[in-house]
C-alpha cells in the first residue's frame, strides 16, 4: 500500500516541480518541502526503530508532521525555501548519480548526496542566483522523482528497500528508465523557460510568485 501512495505522490509532486517549478515557485516549493519532509520524517523513524519505511503508524505520523512543518516554513520564508529545496534536490541528484554509476547504498552514496545538497543550498543563499538555475534544479530533481514514482508503481522499486544497504545495487538499470528521465528533463526545461524571464533572480521570482514582500533573512 505504501508503494502505491508514495509512488502516486512522487509522480504528482515530481511533475509539478518539473514543469511548474519556477512559474509557481512559492506554491511548488511548499509542495516539494512537504514531500521532502514526509520522506525525512518517515526515514528517521525507520532508521531509529528498525521498522520498514512507512510500515507503521508512527512512521506516517512523524512523516506527516514533518511534511506540514516543512511546507509552512517553505511557503513563509525565502531562506528556508531555498535551503530545503536545494538541499533535498541536491541529495536526490547526488544519490541518483551514484545509482547510475552502480555504487551501492553505503556511506559513499550518503556522503555524495549530502555534499551536493549542502553545496547547492549554500550557493543559493550566498549569491543572488538567476531564476534559470531553479529551472535546471527543479527539472532535474522533478524528473528523478517522477521516475522513482513510476518505478514504485511498476513494482521495479519497493519502499521496503529504502533502508537496505544495497538499494542502488538492486535498482534496475534498464535503458528505458534513462530514456524517460531524459525526455522529462527536456520537456520540463522547455515548459518552464517559456514562462520565465531569464533576467530574474530567484528572489525576484519569489516576489512575483506571491505579491507579499520577501521576509528578511536578518
Amino acid at each position: 500500500m505504501s508503494d502505491i501512495v508514495i509512488g502516486i505522490l512522487a509522480v504528482f509532486v515530481g511533475a509539478v516541480f518539473c514543469f511548474r517549478g519556477v512559474p509557481a515557485m512559492r506554491f511548488v516549493i511548499a509542495l516539494w518541502g512537504a514531500f521532502a519532509g514526509l520522506n525525512l520524517g518517515a526515514g528517521l523513524v525507520s532508521a531509529i526503530t528498525g521498522d520498514d519505511y512507512l510500515a507503521t503508524f508512527l512512521g506516517w505520523l512523524v512523516g506527516i508532521l514533518v511534511a506540514v512543518l516543512f511546507a509552512v516554513l517553505s511557503y513563509l520564508y525565502y531562506a528556508v525555501a531555498v535551503t530545503l529545496t536545494m538541499a533535498s534536490v541536491g541529495f536526490a541528484l547526488g544519490s541518483a548519480g551514484m545509482a547510475a554509476l552502480g555504487v551501492t547504498w553505503n556511506w559513499v552514496v550518503i556522503t555524495v548526496g549530502v555534499v551536493v545538497g549542502v553545496a547547492l543550498a549554500v550557493l543559493a543563499l550566498a549569491v543572488d542566483l538567476p531564476a534559470v538555475l531553479l529551472v535546471v534544479v527543479s527539472v532535474l530533481g522533478g524528473a528523478v522523482t517522477i521516475v522513482g514514482g513510476v518505478m514504485l508503481l511498476a513494482g521495479t522499486l519497493d519502499t521496503t528497500d529504502f533502508d537496505e544497504p544495497t538499494l542502488t545495487a538492486d535498482v534496475t538499470h534498464d535503458w528505458w528508465w534513462y530514456a524517460l528521465y531524459v525526455a522529462l528533463v527536456v520537456a520540463g526545461a522547455v515548459a518552464q523557460t517559456r514562462a520565465l524571464g531569464r533576467e530574474r533572480s530567484l528572489r525576484d521570482q519569489w516576489r512575483t510568485a506571491d505579491a507579499q514582500p520577501v521576509p528578511s533573512n536578518t
